[in-house]
């Protein structure tokens, strides 16, 4: 037992004492969750300096871009398949540490296909690191709080799509494409540091349940498959990014042709649009609590389908409110279908949790192909046709997801 003279050090703000810290225990996580995800979609906001700098077509340089949800998409279904026995903080460190390689590399990577592929290794160890950091919320939190970690890592990780972008277009407007992916870099080596500093080691939080053993994973998988509303919810997600990475890959290159004309500086600061989303994200869970599953998911969904009609409009404004409708009706959504997941499923959550994350990362190299090329193809209005059409099916599948009445 410490003495007075001897005191015991003050407990680690880690996230199992995150109740009796919890402003600053909730701001670990958050910075954690934004320095995850930081590299996933800051890039969106210079693919036109890309483009220029890799002299390809705007599809391509897409395509390259958001090559990294491939590497997302397998990440998380491999975790979710055998993961169940690594360490969840040690897993955090590495995939962060690691993740810093393939972001400064970015900065020489002398042709496109190079570029790709230190892409998807971007995904793969930001995925690994999305996964483990919400497998560590759940062990070492105390269930009460455990819903308030979760929530305040999503929260950092909707900031990252805003201030990821702007970071990217100051960084390169003002200092060239190779130093952005070096200051990249360096904030994933933060995110490493920072979870050895804050987050806690050992053993679980004495109310949390023991990790499910490792090795079970492809049979939960399986039978996670055979579930008609899992199914539904995976198509969904699928649908969602595609529809979300879809419009906010190639609306940079509309923004920056007459008759707007934005430079790379004023192009990041249109992702202030992402400030409702910040709000939306947030207010999902009540928007379910008050109308249910189905219809919270129908009125996200219909703001974004209204914001598609509005980014249609060449007028700077107009595409202004548009974005900002789809983001906030985009991510409001997902939460709502990433909600209804763990309820769906009672045993073998953390499979499903993979498998969803799979078919939305999925869904958004599905989007950055496809509609990359109607809009190279077509133009913008026939990108933003074939969004629309993601969405409305979302919508109608998203019907299909019944949640047990026990639990709604």
């Amino acid at each position: 037992m410490p003495s007075a003279a001897n005191p015991a050090p003050p407990p680690r703000l880690g996230l199992r004492h995150v109740g009796r810290r919890s402003f600053t225990g909730f701001l670990v996580i958050g910075v954690v969750a934004f320095l995850t995800l930081v590299d996933l979609f800051a890039v969106q906001a210079i693919l036109p300096t890309l483009a220029r700098a890799y002299g390809v077509a705007p599809a391509a340089m897409g395509t390259a871009v958001n090559a990294c949800t491939l590497g997302m998409a397998v990440a998380a279904l491999l975790i979710a398949l055998f993961g169940g026995g690594i360490d969840s903080r040690r897993g955090v460190v590495a995939s962060l540490a690691l993740l810093s390689l393939p972001t400064a590399l970015l900065a020489v990577a002398p042709d496109l296909a190079t570029f790709t592929v230190l892409r998807v290794a971007q995904g793969v160890f930001m995925s690994a690191a999305f996964t483990f950091t919400a497998t560590h919320l759940s062990e070492h939190s105390m269930n009460a709080a455990t819903a308030s970690a979760l929530a305040a890592y999503v929260t950092g990780n909707v900031a990252s799509n805003l201030a990821g972008r702007i970071v990217a277009a100051a960084a390169a407007d003002h200092w060239g494409l190779p130093v952005t992916f070096l200051i990249f870099a360096g904030l994933n080596v933060t995110g490493a540091l920072l979870v050895l500093r804050f987050f806690d080691g050992g053993p679980r939080a004495p109310d949390v349940a023991p990790r499910v053993p490792a090795g079970i994973g492809p049979a939960v998988v399986l039978d996670h498959l055979r579930v008609p509303e899992l199914r539904s919810a995976l198509t969904v997600g699928f649908l969602i990014l595609f529809a979300f990475l879809g419009v906010f890959t190639y609306v940079n290159f509309v923004l920056v042709r007459p008759p707007i004309g934005l430079d790379p500086m004023s192009l990041g600061l249109v992702y202030l649009v992402f400030l409702p989303s910040l709000v939306s994200t947030l207010l999902a869970g009540v928007l379910v609590a008050l109308a249910g599953h189905e219809r919270a998911l129908l009125v996200a969904l219909a703001a974004a389908l209204a914001g598609l009609l509005a980014v249609a409009v060449p007028s700077l404004l107009s595409m202004l409110v548009g974005l900002a409708l789809v983001a906030a009706g985009t991510f409001a959504a997902q939460a709502i279908v990433a909600g209804a997941v763990g309820r769906i499923t009672s045993q073998g959550r953390p499979a499903a949790n993979g498998l969803y994350l799979a078919a939305y990362y999925f869904g958004g190299l599905a989007g950055s192909v496809v509609v990359g090329a109607a809009f190279d193809a077509l133009g913008w209005n026939a990108a933003v046709l074939l969004v629309a059409a993601a969405v409305v099916g979302a919508a109608l599948i998203g019907r299909r997801i019944m949640i047990p009445a026990a639990s709604a």
